[in-house]
């Protein structure tokens, strides 16, 4: 596979807060230094906030790649995500991202593939495996319960 540029640009407009666009998408996003900081703005986006989000819209899309290569029917999925930030010898860092997904399949038969395929996304997330932080997984696979 080639190489592959994707183009974020950011400009500031005012205190502690920027937008971000990337020339490729519509929309912008605001951005702001997070309120647990001096000056911090709450209820904007945060670089840390973004960051979680990287590794888990990433993690979701690896799932979604495996799950239909593999075949395996599903009704549903979600995934929570938090991001530890902590001071480490003097230095900020987001030192954890816990991905919490929920699953739903659609068959009884396919809850161990199920929980193997999301196994298998967080080790093959191309986000995960860049950064340094350590990513965990706390999986939730349920059953589609029939309506009679």
């Amino acid at each position: 596979m080639e190489s592959h540029l994707y183009n974020v640009n950011l400009n500031w407009e005012k205190e502690r807060i920027g937008n971000i666009y990337s020339p490729e998408l519509n929309d912008k996003i605001a951005v702001a230094t997070p309120p647990e900081f001096p000056k911090g703005v709450a209820r904007i986006w945060s670089p840390e906030h973004l960051f979680t989000a990287a590794v888990n819209s990433c993690f979701m899309t690896t799932f979604l790649a495996i799950a239909e290569n593999s075949k395996l029917e599903f009704a549903s999925f979600s995934c929570e995500s938090n991001g530890k930030l902590e001071q480490v010898d003097g230095k900020f860092l987001m030192t954890e991202i816990v991905l919490k997904p929920e699953l739903i399949i659609t068959h009884a038969s396919d809850a161990e593939k199920a929980e193997k395929i999301l196994q298998k996304a967080e080790k093959a997330c191309l986000i995960s495996n860049s950064i340094k932080s350590a990513v965990s997984l706390q999986t939730n696979v349920k059953v589609l319960e029939c309506q009679a």
